[in-house]
């Protein structure tokens, strides 16, 4: 039997599968998931400072800013379904949209954008109440 006798392989998808669930732990690895693509994906070579798709985005006039907007509001409506208080989701909208606002301006804005990032303060506030009201959901990093 030679290898062309083996039946032929399927692609496998790329990337890891996230959790569809509503339990805050499967939440929690969406939004740090989501986080680390709008602000960490790549690192620009030389200097080592991580960048993701909000600042990539961002190079897009209006287009980019509102797309990566989008995205940053979807981790605000999901911290709503963890039961955030209405206070820390304003708080959070405001950081996306001071964001938006800023990155909007031409180069100004997107020299803001590789500083500024709205959706790593906002998964700290979302890392903060779950640590303090759901501890299970707790990840060890080291």
């Amino acid at each position: 039997m030679d290898q062309f006798d083996e039946p032929p392989r399927r692609p496998q998808p790329m990337g890891a599968s996230l959790p569809i669930g509503n339990d805050p732990t499967e939440i929690r690895q969406r939004i740090e998931t989501l986080e680390m693509l709008l602000e960490r994906s790549f690192v620009i070579p030389g200097i080592n400072r991580p960048v993701g798709l909000d600042s990539i985005a961002g190079l897009i006039p209006i287009v980019g800013d509102i797309v990566t907007a989008a995205m940053g509001a979807y981790i605000v409506w999901e911290a709503n379904n963890l039961g955030i208080p209405k206070w820390k989701l304003w708080r959070m909208a405001g950081n996306i949209a001071f964001d938006t606002a800023v990155g909007a301006i031409p180069v100004a804005g997107d020299l803001f954008d590789f500083m500024f990032r709205s959706n790593s303060r906002n998964l700290k506030i979302i890392k903060r109440h779950l640590d303090k009201h759901h501890p299970a959901t707790k990840v060890i990093e080291g």
